[in-house]
């Protein structure tokens, strides 16, 4: 067969044509990749093949197939979700302003009594900061939400520290590291939900046990990403303070700490974001915050009342959000440092960029 009677391939799905004018050798490599490119196309119609499988299995399992699904019910209860009132009486408007009551009433987002101390005149500064301790309370609800979340971070912090180093091969020799790792693998295998239960008998149900609990929780989760950053980092320096004479302690700080102090703190605040929405989350259980809101309205099938206090959820968990990027721009040195105003209102902006990126 001539060069140009040569039919072109289609890329692996017609049977093979030798090279005529090529060398074995050649003709074996292009087997070879009409032999890959057909396995991997079976291999990847056998793990489509297995995901079906394990979905079909897993709808079973959860109920989904034939299980007790009320659309027309639930079509019916975003109604109540989403209030509608009727301007001019015939243009339909989403009635804000009972979202708005309830979140006053229940002082929500704002507890008049506390932030009365600071913005009425004269400012009582020092009753609000030092008697009241007011800076979580002033936040009404919301801000048993965020103190449960920031108080459970920091109390977890040192001990998530501790075991991130001291679970570091590169500090403690194999196996005594996996004592401190099988340790926070532990602690993460157990929710932070469950946790608040087990913590109920010692502090009673309430934003104490909740707070205990996401305290335990950042110690397994943090520990865990402080183990990775330590693994990863650079031999020289911490060679070259061998060759000095350092002891393990000045290696660890000066050597190793030193390198991934600014991921740590990057961690932390992450972290710190992940905390809020557990506290969100235990208190559905009853420990208080917007999350027993939640559930309390739910009970009640109060829908309106329940989406109000959603719309509280998303205000506090988009802040902690915001401040922590602001943060983290800050430490990284080649990223933009942007305003709230421009963090806030560029998110459209940046959203479309990067989708089409």
């Amino acid at each position: 067969m001539s060069r140009d009677e040569r039919v072109e391939t289609d890329g692996g799905t017609e049977s093979p044509t030798r090279l005529e004018n090529a060398s074995a050798e050649v003709n074996r490599q292009f087997e070879k990749i009409r032999e890959t490119r057909r396995r991997r196309a079976i291999g990847w119609a056998g793990l489509l093949g297995f995901i079906l499988f394990v979905l079909i299995q897993g709808m079973s399992a959860t109920e989904l197939l034939g299980g007790d699904v009320r659309i027309a019910y639930f079509v019916g209860s975003l109604r109540e979700f989403f209030p509608i009132t009727f301007v001019f009486g015939f243009i339909p408007f989403l009635d804000v302003g009972q979202y708005l009551a309830f979140i006053r009433r229940e002082e929500l987002l704002y507890n008049p009594e506390i932030g009365g101390l600071l913005f009425n005149w004269p400012p009582q500064l020092y009753t609000f900061f030092f008697q009241e301790l007011g800076i979580f309370s002033i936040f009404g609800e919301a801000g048993i939400t965020l103190a449960m979340g920031v108080v459970g971070t920091i109390l977890g912090f040192p001990i998530a520290l501790m075991f991130g180093v001291l679970g570091s091969e590169r500090v403690t020799p194999f196996p005594f590291n996996f004592i401190f790792r099988g340790t926070m693998s532990f602690i993460r295998a157990i929710p932070a939900i469950v946790w608040t239960l087990i913590f109920i008998p010692f502090a009673g149900l309430g934003p104490t046990s909740a707070t205990l609990a996401i305290a335990f929780d950042t110690i397994g989760n943090l520990g865990r990403l402080f183990v990775d950053e330590l693994e990863e980092i650079e031999e020289g320096s911490i060679e070259a303070m061998q060759t000095t004479g350092a002891n393990q302690p000045q290696i660890v700080f000066f050597g190793m700490l030193s390198q991934v102090k600014t991921s740590f703190i990057a961690w932390t605040l992450y972290i710190l974001e992940i905390n809020v929405r557990i506290a969100v989350t235990v208190g559905v259980v009853g420990a208080g915050g917007l999350g027993l809101v939640v559930e309390s309205q739910r009970g009640l099938l109060n829908f309106t009342n329940m989406m109000a206090t959603l719309f509280c959820i998303f205000i506090l968990i988009i802040s902690v959000e915001l401040f922590s990027q602001r943060l983290r721009s800050r430490l990284r040195s080649d990223e933009e440092v942007r305003s709230w105003r421009e963090l806030i209102f560029g998110f459209p902006n940046r959203m479309a960029n990067s989708m089409l990126k």
